[in-house]
């Protein structure tokens, strides 16, 4: 399972919980819960959320449940329900037959807030939402009680009743808690509990029309599943004291809840409204799209469950909000495939190569190194012809000061073949481009050495016309142009910080014979060029590439650098 061991992921909360056990708080239980509403696609914050929760509870022997905080079926569908399992489960967290729909505590959550009706803690309000929201009152100034706020028990309770029976429209009246509207935390000024929406639930179909909101749910799911830390980002802890206020009320089972920062990463929005804005204005090509920050968009793109784990455990869990540089998760999945990715060579801009003094119609096969971080990963072979393709980039007829790769006159290494050296090359009349380069080749320096022990500076990667496989790459960059998207000037539209140029889609491009029928999901290192991974669009004999991430490492630079400084 892709989990990193507990020290390496320790937080605060371990300290919390390791004085829970010291005093036997909890019997010595520790029960988590990852609660997604499906709203909406899972992104890179909630896998942070996954991996603390689902951590916590490995490490300490405990359980791990996974719950739909299904309370809005206005919002919620099937298909959510659907890709949340999927990633959830892709990322390694086991909640084993503890699937959990907050919708199935629909009945248990009624018959408590009739316990709060008649004990004259709750009761049914008639004013709209901008009619609430008026009274509601300032940071400075209390809120206005609402007219309806001391109704009778019976009458609330008939009301109730009513309410779900669906006598009356939505948004007509709600429930709300009879707390405090002068105090300091606006969520304790008579919240809303249930509202009316006559719309059919993905889960429960049309057995309800009053639907409970979130703070009310929240606490009530928690205590039904006996859960010992309820976990949840900090933007939540100003609803605790409701979260505590109604389970104390209720006399029932009573989790702690703990604040956490949430995950804000450069040059990419957070927002479930923002990204599912993103796929129906059609801007991404969906929610898997490699470009979003979704756990489908990233699997998709390449990423592996172990490298989201390193990331989460790089940037720790703290009660302060930051943002983290995405170049950090970058080299957490560089690191990754540098271990696991097998090498193998394509060329994505081709240049036609001809070695004319290599025998017409001759194909050798060439061992090449699979992975050189992996012994145990073996060799290859690799055809090498007559006619061969490079990168356009690795010739320049004149070349810049310090390029040592091929130009007129210069020796080269092609990787794991010969030494060659450029003789001349072709032109276009028309346009005066390159098509195509003339070398020469030393046969004693077959497998890239030289016998008589002279060196070259420069080493290129290649493919076999004859036996080349036609390609298609994505190339894919960030898709916001600044670090922090959301930071645009009022009135401004945030859609304008999109990069026009996130996506770069090549065709043509020429691989290895042995990545013909790559199946998605395939990852790999095309050498010299960066991390690839198979695409669903993908057909046996026409794969299609995704740039996982390229091989520069600007993140490792920066804390080598760091460390350097620390040790001095």
């Amino acid at each position: 399972m892709p989990a990193p061991d507990s020290e390496s992921f320790r937080t605060f909360i371990h300290d919390l919980i390791d004085e829970d056990m010291r005093t036997n708080r909890w019997g010595g239980r520790v029960v988590t819960r990852f609660p997604p509403e499906p709203n909406g696609y899972l992104h890179i914050g909630h896998a942070k959320s996954i991996c603390l929760n689902y951590g916590l509870a490995r490490d300490y022997g405990g359980q791990f449940n996974l719950r739909f905080d299904d309370t809005n079926p206005v919002k919620e569908e099937q298909e959510y329900i659907d890709s949340i399992t999927e990633d959830v489960r892709w990322l390694g967290a086991d909640w084993e037959d503890r699937l959990f729909f907050g919708s199935d505590y629909f009945g248990q959550m009624y018959e408590w807030a009739i316990q709060l009706i008649e004990a004259g803690k709750a009761y049914v309000c008639d004013l709209n939402a901008d009619q609430v929201a008026a009274m509601r009152g300032t940071a400075t100034v209390p809120g206005q009680e609402s007219p309806y706020r001391n109704r009778s028990v019976e009458e609330n309770l008939d009301l109730f009743e009513r309410m779900k029976k669906g006598e009356f429209p939505d948004g007509s009246r709600t429930l709300r808690a009879r707390i405090d509207m002068a105090s300091p935390n606006f969520n304790m000024r008579d919240p809303v509990m249930y509202r009316i929406l006559h719309a059919t639930h993905p889960h429960t179909g049309d057995e309800w029309c009053v639907y409970p909101m979130y703070d009310w749910a929240h606490g009530l799911e928690d205590s039904i599943e006996k859960i010992t830390h309820s976990i949840c980002t900090l933007e939540f802890e100003n609803h605790r004291p409701l979260y505590d206020w109604f389970l104390d009320q209720l006399g029932i089972y009573h989790p702690q809840q703990i604040e956490f920062a949430r995950l804000n990463l450069t040059y990419t929005v957070m927002s479930k409204r923002k990204l599912l804005q993103l796929v129906k204005d059609g801007l991404v090509r969906g929610w898997d799209d490699p470009r979003m920050p979704t756990i489908c968009g990233l699997r998709r793109r390449g990423y592996t469950p172990e490298a989201i784990w390193n990331f989460c455990r790089r940037i720790g869990v703290n009660k302060y909000d930051s943002i983290v540089d995405i170049q950090l998760l970058e080299h957490c999945i560089r690191e990754d495939l540098n271990k696991r990715a097998p090498r193998v060579m394509g060329v994505l801009r081709p240049l036609k190569v001809v070695i004319d003094n290599y025998p017409d119609g001759q194909v050798e096969q060439l061992d090449a190194i699979n992975n050189p971080e992996d012994p145990g990963a073996g060799t290859r072979k690799v055809p090498f012809s007559k006619v061969l393709y490079i990168e356009q980039d690795d010739f320049r007829e004149v070349p810049p000061p310090k390029y040592f790769r091929l130009t007129p006159g210069q020796e080269v290494r092609l990787r794991y073949a010969y030494f060659v050296k450029c003789i001349g090359c072709v032109k276009d009349p028309a346009t005066g481009q390159v098509t195509e380069v003339h070398c020469t080749y030393d046969p004693a320096t077959r497998g890239g050495d030289s016998p008589d022990g002279r060196k070259v500076k420069g080493t290129i990667h290649w493919v076999s016309a004859g036996q080349a496989v036609d390609a298609e790459v994505r190339l894919y960059h960030h898709l916001f142009s600044k670090p922090d998207p959301d930071d645009v000037p009022e009135g401004q539209d945030w859609k304008t910080g999109l990069n026009p140029n996130s996506l770069e889609v090549l065709t043509g491009c020429k691989v290895e014979p042995s990545l013909a029928d790559a199946t998605p999901g395939t990852r790999v290192q095309f050498e010299r060029m960066g991390y690839f991974c198979a695409d669903p669009d993908s057909s046996p004999g026409k794969p299609v590439f995704n740039r996982t991430v390229t091989l520069k490492d600007t993140w490792a630079k920066i804390a080598g650098k760091q460390d350097g400084k620390a040790k001095r």
